[in-house]
């Protein structure tokens, strides 16, 4: 595994965590997800993260790509919310 700081699980080399997780978000009701928008503003602020490592936070131990994704998730890091 490339534990790859700042890149999330695609990036890192996890095709198979990041299709199960694509699969996951796919079977959510649409009512419960953040707009594109949201999602993309909130994924690039968990990229510059210190608690990001492979697509995971250090925080709280979720795949940001599915927090990003919901709609009323925030940022994990009550000391340092990003989002």
């Amino acid at each position: 595994m490339n534990n790859c700081k700042k890149c999330l699980l695609l990036e890192a080399g996890e095709k198979v965590t990041y299709d199960e997780i694509m699969q996951y978000v796919a079977s959510l009701d649409k009512k419960d997800l953040a707009d594109e928008e949201i999602f993309k503003q909130r994924i690039s602020l968990c990229k510059e993260c210190e608690n990001l490592i492979s697509g995971m936070c250090l925080k709280c131990g979720c795949y940001v790509e599915i927090r990003a994704r919901l709609k009323d998730a925030d940022c994990p890091d009550y000391d340092n919310k990003k989002w």
